[in-house]
């Protein structure tokens, strides 16, 4: 017994570490103020806003509770275990391994250790070379990432949409909110490239095309930070074709950072105020992550130059002749190229992260 004793405060010791690190603790009194503030009556004065918390609370909760059982399981095992015999050594052995799965996979959180990791995200799909090819692709990794966030309890909303004249899109922006969103997608951030017999042509000859996603973080603060005089604003009429229920006022907003060149379009919405907080927001996360890129103390600093945008692919999706997933920078891999499609990226997330969390140490 004096061994499982040993093992019982060593995961104590690991787990303690791993609470205070993670502060928990101000993560329960977070949990706690949003439970009050979805148990008002009249926060469902407006639905949206009601669901939207509700979902967000709900997200929460995911990260935040498994500690408190833990802790709660933990305390329990090392009382059991001072007033146990022999005879139940096992059964508390079986219980200290459940524990030590439990805190290795909870700990992964201590891999977000980035200045946006615990917020949300903002992920911008963009059609390049390839034509339609190019759009459909654009289209199924749209897809891939609603699949994805369906599967780990994310919060997903496509917040703009430009389709294909013939297929696919041209652009799509969806908004992923939950704890840790923007640490667990970022890995996703780069050019994506398709290999694969194209069904738009009519030799049904092998095709290769690209699409770009841009993984932003959520940084509402910083909209405050950027000075009106270094923006240019358009409003114009929104485009597309017919049947779509396009937008067809002239509430389509273009902001323009004039000092790094960066632009933001957004049409989808019927109000243009809407439409240009969007495109702020949009704006504020490409901005932030310049800084980031820039080492930049403050927006004033920044200056033109190349973002995160068309370059070296990040990751082959072959369909032909043969299938296979691989990331170029971890070498992770694939075989089931439709299961990864269909929204199971957890691979090479992670292995994205081990590689970060290696090549930090």
């Amino acid at each position: 017994m004096s061994k499982l004793s040993e093992r019982l405060k060593s995961l104590k010791a690991d787990f303690d570490d791993a609470y205070q690190r993670l502060d928990i603790d101000a993560k329960l009194a977070q949990l706690q103020g949003m439970e009050t503030e979805v148990a008002r009556p009249e926060i469902w004065h407006n639905p949206d806003y009601a669901r939207t918390k509700t979902e967000e609370l709900a997200a929460f909760k995911r990260v935040v509770e498994p500690w408190t059982i833990l802790k709660g399981q933990i305390a329990d095992a090392d009382e059991l275990l001072g007033l146990a015999d022999e005879g139940l050594e096992a059964e508390i052995a079986a219980q200290i391994a459940d524990f030590e799965n439990q805190l290795a996979k909870m700990k992964q959180l201590l891999q977000f250790s980035g200045a946006y990791d615990a917020g949300d995200a903002i992920l911008r799909i963009t059609s390049g070379v390839g034509g339609v090819d190019a759009m459909d692709f654009a289209e199924m990794l749209e897809r891939m990432y609603l699949r994805f966030a369906e599967r780990s309890g994310i919060t997903a909303r496509i917040v703009e949409r430009v389709a294909g004249e013939e297929a696919g899109v041209k652009t799509s922006v969806i908004e992923m909110k939950a704890p840790y969103a923007f640490g667990r997608l970022k890995s996703e951030n780069g050019v994506h490239r398709l290999v694969r017999l194209s069904p738009f042509n009519a030799d049904n000859l092998r095709q290769t095309s690209f699409a770009l996603v841009e993984v932003l973080p959520v940084v509402d603060k910083i909209v405050d930070e950027i000075d009106p005089k270094d923006l240019r604003i358009d409003i114009y009429r929104s485009g597309g074709h017919g049947g779509q229920s396009v937008n067809t006022t002239d509430s389509a907003v273009r902001i323009t950072h004039l000092p790094t060149g960066i632009t933001v379009a957004i049409q989808n919405e019927r109000s243009q105020l809407k439409n240009k907080d969007m495109a702020l927001k949009i704006l504020a996360a490409k901005l932030a992550k310049l800084r980031d890129e820039q080492h930049a103390k403050d927006l004033k600093e920044l200056r033109a130059g190349k973002s995160a945008d068309w370059g070296s692919q990040i990751r082959n999706y072959v369909l032909h002749p043969y299938t296979l997933v691989k990331d170029t920078r971890t070498k992770h891999e694939e075989r089931d190229a439709a299961a990864v499609l269909d929204g199971k990226i957890e691979g090479f997330i992670e292995a994205f992260l081990a590689d970060a969390m290696g090549r930090a140490l």
